[in-house]
Formats: structure tokens, C-alpha cells, sequence
């Protein structure tokens, strides 16, 4: 199963630029607003509200005020939901990042959605070696198939190591923005969806990786819908296909997103599924991430 109708989602209290995310995240812009956090929340109510008003199943956990961790509101890149009952913690490149994975949160985790496994890939922070979960892998779980754009935050080993465990085959490669700098997760640039997949094709610099990944995506018969490094810029990469509690399917993606997207785009997507959009323009600023990053998908 490729969608699912329950999410989970973190509430920030400490919402703001992360520093020690910005030295390799070019989607980390800011604002220099004092109120980040208020407008932040306020986005994120609003962004949650949507999916609830579709009937999308929605669980939303509380962030806590100690430790502080700024990015709490992306979830997806330490922890990831599977099927029987397994759940895997990831290896994180920033320090204060790791102090998400909250022990007290894990257990309620695990609790709630009546899990069975840890499969725990953390060691590897002590060798420089990272991978954030679904943002450094998109994940085509019909066809067991791990891509990855390799950056600071995605390393090979580790990634080969999650698919020996999961039983995913990876699909590597390099993608890079239009300074030459390497794309900081997988999921800003491509969006795995049951029948279609949304990438930047342009930001695969090299001819072969970029056959390699067309080829990948042609073996599971999937539509491929390019969008262009600009749209990348603006997280038109950063969507999410989800399904309601009466299996109809939706593409989540920040209004930014959206409005991106050319009418021939917007059609075909719609082909596909409904679009539900929500503004999260202070989130994309200061965080560097959109809509699918604010997300953790239980497939338990």
C-alpha cells in the first residue's frame, strides 16, 4: 500500500531557524520575524484543520519546551512507520535535531499504535554517518523501492543497511540545485504517489544516474510528472499523497507549492487525486521544509 489515511504530526513550541541545519539546507531562507513561532503554529492549526475537514486521520502530539528543538514540526526525518507493526529511528545530522527522538515520545508512540519492532539506525551518528528518514529516502512501498539523492544527510551505507533490513531495493543517485550545491533530502526534489511520480528531472545533473532513476520509475508503470528546479525551489517537490477513512486519495502539498504548478501540471495531477493545499510560508522560510516534511505516515 503506497497511501494511508493516518498521520502523525508534531505541534511546535520552539519553532524557529535552526543554525545548525542552514549550513547545508539552501531552502533555510528565514524571515527575521520575533513572532516565528506564533506564525508557525498558527500555519500549522490551519495545515492540520484541512486534513481533518477531509476526513483524513490526523493524530497530533504535543512538542515539549525542554530540550529545545526547533525542527520537532518535521517528524518524518527521525522516525518512519511500516507495516507489521515495525517502526525505524534514523540518524540525524544536526546535534540539537537528535533530541527530537524523545524517549517518553517513543514510548507513547509505540504504545498508541501498538508496535512490535525498533529498528534502530542511530549508531551511526557516532561514525558522521546520517540518514533522515523519508526525507532522505522517498519510499515507493508497492514496490519496495528506496530513492535516495546522496547528500550530507543521506549516506550510502546507511541507506544500503535500511534496505537490507526493510527489504527495499535502493535506487541512489546525486541531485543538485542550480548553484551546484547538493539537495539537501530526497523528498524537496521527488513525490512517489500510487500511479504517478512528481521529480526534478533537471536537478540529475548526470545523464546516467537520470536514466537510472526514469528507469526505476518505468518499471513500476508509473506517470512521470517533471517539474523544474524554480518549482523545486518553491517545494513543489515536497507533496504528500494521502487517503481519507473512505479511501479517496488526496496530493498535500503548502499553498507555495501550488501555485507553482502550471494548469497543465494542476490537470494532471487531478487526473490522479484532489489537491489540498494549506499557506506555510513561515514554516518553508525558517524550517526549509513544506508540507510532506510535517508528516509521518503510520502504516501500522
Amino acid at each position: 500500500m503506497q497511501t494511508t489515511a493516518h498521520l502523525l504530526m508534531i505541534r511546535p513550541v520552539n519553532f524557529g531557524f535552526n543554525q545548525e541545519t542552514s549550513v547545508n539546507n539552501a531552502f533555510q531562507l528565514g524571515t527575521g520575524d520575533e513572532d516565528v513561532q506564533t506564525k508557525a503554529l498558527k500555519e500549522f492549526e490551519g495545515f492540520v484543520q484541512l486534513l481533518l475537514d477531509n476526513d483524513i486521520n490526523v493524530t497530533v502530539v504535543n512538542d515539549t519546551p525542554e530540550p529545545c528543538t526547533p525542527d520537532s514540526i518535521f517528524p518524518n526525518n527521525w522516525i518512519s512507520f511500516h507495516e507489521g507493526g515495525t517502526i525505524c529511528l534514523y540518524p540525524m545530522f544536526a546535534l540539537n535535531r537528535r533530541q527530537e527522538r524523545k524517549p517518553r515520545l517513543i514510548e507513547t508512540l509505540k504504545t498508541a499504535f501498538n508496535t512490535s519492532t525498533v529498528v534502530d539506525f542511530t549508531h551511526h551518528e557516532n561514525n558522521n554517518r546520517f540518514l533522515e528518514g523519508t526525507g532522505s529516502m522517498v519510499l515507493d512501498r508497492q514496490f519496495k523501492i528506496a530513492y535516495a539523492s546522496l547528500s550530507p544527510r543521506t549516506d550510502i551505507e546507511v541507506l544500503d543497511e535500511f534496505c537490507r533490513s526493510m527489504k527495499f531495493l535502493p535506487v541512489a543517485f546525486e541531485a543538485f540545485d542550480e548553484n551546484g550545491k547538493a539537495i539537501y533530502h530526497t523528498n524537496v526534489m521527488m513525490c512517489v504517489a500510487d500511479r504517478y511520480v512528481v521529480i526534478c528531472l533537471e536537478s540529475i545533473t548526470d545523464p546516467q544516474q537520470r536514466e537510472n532513476v526514469i528507469s526505476a520509475i518505468k518499471m513500476t508503470a508509473k506517470e512521470i510528472i517533471p517539474i523544474t528546479i524554480k518549482q523545486m525551489n518553491r517545494f513543489a517537490g515536497n507533496m504528500l499523497q494521502v487517503q481519507n477513512r473512505k479511501g479517496r486519495k488526496f496530493l498535500i502539498m503548502s499553498s507555495q507549492a501550488y501555485q507553482s504548478l502550471s494548469a497543465q501540471q494542476i490537470q494532471e495531477l487531478k487526473k490522479y487525486n484532489n489537491i489540498l493545499h494549506s499557506p506555510l510560508n513561515t514554516i518553508e522560510a525558517n524550517g526549509g521544509g513544506s508540507a510532506r516534511c510535517m508528516i509521518a505516515e503510520v502504516f501500522l
